[in-house]
């Protein structure tokens, strides 16, 4: 079995939904990017089994960056703003007494996960992941949605790797929603590049 090079084990390390949201850009450029499919199940599963991957090499864990695309009846479509904080917004056991967004019995895990925001150029916003495509209005608190945004932040928590999310608005999760996201995601990618970039010029 071959061990992992360093251009598997890439920091930072890129990760997307779908091929869809880079639009072979960073593939031009030679830049590597994890896509984890949709979902938040798809989500963690791909990053754990990366970030397993540093662990096994003995390597440090990388700086996750999430590019991806979301609505919100926030921002304004176009925007490109930076998620620091993550909520399961499809997380609903009240039947017991739970509050929407909170996962029973996970006493020492917050609802809300944070991590420090890393691009001071960006507005800020709070991301609500769950697996549905948004089209009404939510009753989880947040700013955009998305599919797998606390997903990827509740593995880097459990495994301790610093992350950040940056998200391109596409519509606004309303019922036009699904015909613009599918115009607005070609917008996204040049974007994400951009924002790369001005990480690297940084390090």
């Amino acid at each position: 079995m071959s061990h992992p090079t360093l251009h598997d084990l890439p920091n930072p390390l890129l990760v997307m939904a779908l091929p869809l949201e880079s639009q072979g850009i960073f593939e031009r450029a030679n830049i590597p990017v994890l896509y984890t499919g949709v979902g938040k199940v798809n989500a963690a599963y791909a990053l754990t089994r990366r970030l397993a991957a540093y662990a096994h090499a003995g390597a440090p864990m990388p700086q996750v960056i999430n590019f991806g695309t979301v609505g919100s009846r926030v921002h304004a479509t176009g925007t490109v703003l930076e998620c620091h904080a993550f909520v399961q917004r499809d997380m609903d056991v009240s039947g017991l007494g739970f509050a929407l967004g909170v996962t029973p019995l996970e006493d020492e895990i917050p609802a809300r996960l944070e991590f420090p925001p890393m691009f001071e150029h960006l507005p800020r916003g709070v991301c609500g992941s769950g697996d549905s495509f948004v089209i009404v209005q939510g009753a989880v608190e947040c700013d955009v949605v998305d599919m797998e945004g606390y997903a990827l932040a509740k593995v880097c928590w459990f495994e301790r790797a610093p992350f950040t999310a940056v998200k391109y608005v596409t519509d606004g999760a309303d019922h036009a929603a699904g015909d613009d996201w599918r115009t607005n995601t070609k917008l996204a990618a040049e974007h994400f590049l951009g924002v790369y970039e001005r990480f690297l010029r940084k390090t």
